[in-house]
């Protein structure tokens, strides 16, 4: 028997006994760690030109209370007997690796940890060689197993680069902020005020929120203008209101769970035209935002 497995059978055991972590947001808020510290992307999850997109690490962070730059010291293959719900094709891996920066997390980790892997073989067979290499990865504390955590997702062990350290950072520090824009879940009332020319009016959107903070939307139309919008965090829509800028906390949570059209219901009080401009202008705002850009399978 190897002897690794060996002794670290008792605690994969928890490992495999526990369901991944599914929830977009962790229960409480971690702390985060540094400015500067290395991490490649995807040991699992390669590397495309500029670097992993933010949504999917996004997507990671916020679902990781524990989130370490570390190094690969070891793998062992898991027999597929005990490797229950393995995908088919797929190989379990133990994975040990030294910790060189903790980037999130409430309890802090020993100087080495262990964590379950999925990997597929490539069209040979082989399995993909991790020893050495730097890695990321969000994953979730185990109960009664503080050298073990366990992945967030199947691909939650990326290759540390400078721009998915850089991004994981500030998304979980953007996350923890006390201005940090909530999580929403839907859209609510929508309405459309005519102007007094012809082509003017404002169109106000009101959005739902896992925490009951208000978010609005508005877009304001003046003839022979570009319609100008902006999202409010209040209930006060001021000269202040601003579109998010791409890639922040704010951008990713209006381009990622907003619907790709306006609910029938929530411009169930206007007239017909009335309406009809609404959902233009819904429309604008969501091409203005642009694609979420997850590309994650998992």
């Amino acid at each position: 028997m190897n002897l690794l497995f060996h002794v670290t059978a008792s605690a994969l055991s928890v490992i495999i006994a526990a369901t991944p972590v599914s929830a977009q947001e962790t229960p409480t808020a971690p702390r985060v760690f540094g400015d500067n510290a290395g991490a490649p992307q995807g040991a699992v999850q390669r590397e495309a030109a500029g670097g992993i997109g933010y949504s999917d690490i996004a997507d990671l962070v916020l679902s990781a209370p524990v989130i370490a730059d570390a190094t690969v010291r070891s793998t062992t293959k898991i027999k597929p007997a005990e490797a229950p719900n393995l995908a088919a094709g797929h190989v379990r891996l133990y994975v040990e690796v030294d910790v060189t920066a903790l980037v999130r997390g409430a309890d802090g980790l020993p100087p080495r940890i262990g964590y379950l892997l999925d990997v597929m073989p490539d069209a040979a067979g082989r399995v993909p060689k991790f020893k050495k290499a730097r890695v990321l990865i969000f994953a979730r504390p185990v109960p009664g197993a503080v050298n073990q955590v366990q992945l967030v997702a199947p691909d939650a062990q990326l290759d540390w680069t400078p721009t998915a350290d850089a991004r994981a950072r500030k998304i979980a520090r953007d996350a923890l902020a006390s201005d940090a824009p909530p999580v929403i879940t839907g859209i609510g009332n929508a309405f459309h005020v005519p102007g007094a020319l012809p082509g003017e009016g404002e169109t106000q959107i009101f959005l739902t929120t896992a925490d009951q903070r208000p978010v609005s939307l508005s877009v304001l139309r003046r003839p022979g203008e570009q319609p100008r919008w902006a999202v409010a965090l209040s209930e006060i829509v001021d000269e202040s209101a601003a579109p998010p800028a791409p890639e922040t906390l704010l951008w990713y949570r209006l381009s990622c769970a907003l619907p790709q059209a306006l609910p029938d219901r929530s411009t169930g009080s206007l007239e017909a035209a009335d309406a009809t401009i609404a959902r233009e202008d819904y429309a604008f705002v969501l091409a203005a935002l642009g694609p979420c850009g997850r590309t994650r399978k998992s």
